[in-house]
């Protein structure tokens, strides 16, 4: 299986004049959180709420900072939530990806909205 990437757009909703970008986001569903790298923090003019300590697929620990908010959006689907500075492209990871209810097509290498509800997000709630 090859690593699957989607494009998704990447805005700062405490500063809605500023351009969103979009983005090619490396999806991993065995990641957390959104991870940004710094020079998508400093175009969207992120705040720093707090340093947390990640541990990486090495197993090193090391404390990066965590901005927001952030808002994510992919289709007709969107998230908000905050990005940990880390690495040199976007990983989306399954926090992001199960707020907008998406799903992974290894097959097809390609990330899609959960074809079981296509119109609007579906949570769990129990």
């Amino acid at each position: 299986m090859g690593l699957i990437y989607g494009t998704v757009q990447l805005s700062n909703p405490s500063n809605p004049e500023l351009q969103g970008l979009e983005v090619r986001a490396l999806a991993d569903s065995g990641a957390v959180h959104l991870c940004i790298p710094e020079h998508i923090a400093i175009q969207l003019q992120l705040r720093e709420l707090e340093q947390r300590e990640v541990i990486l697929a090495d197993g090193h620990r090391r404390t990066v900072p965590y901005m927001g908010p952030i808002e994510v959006s992919f289709a007709n689907r969107r998230c908000f939530t905050g990005a940990m500075v880390l690495g040199n492209e976007v990983l989306l990871g399954a926090i992001p990806m199960e707020d907008m209810d998406l799903v992974l097509r290894p097959q097809l290498q390609s990330i899609t909205v959960n074809p079981e509800s296509p119109n609007i997000p579906l949570s769990l709630a129990k």
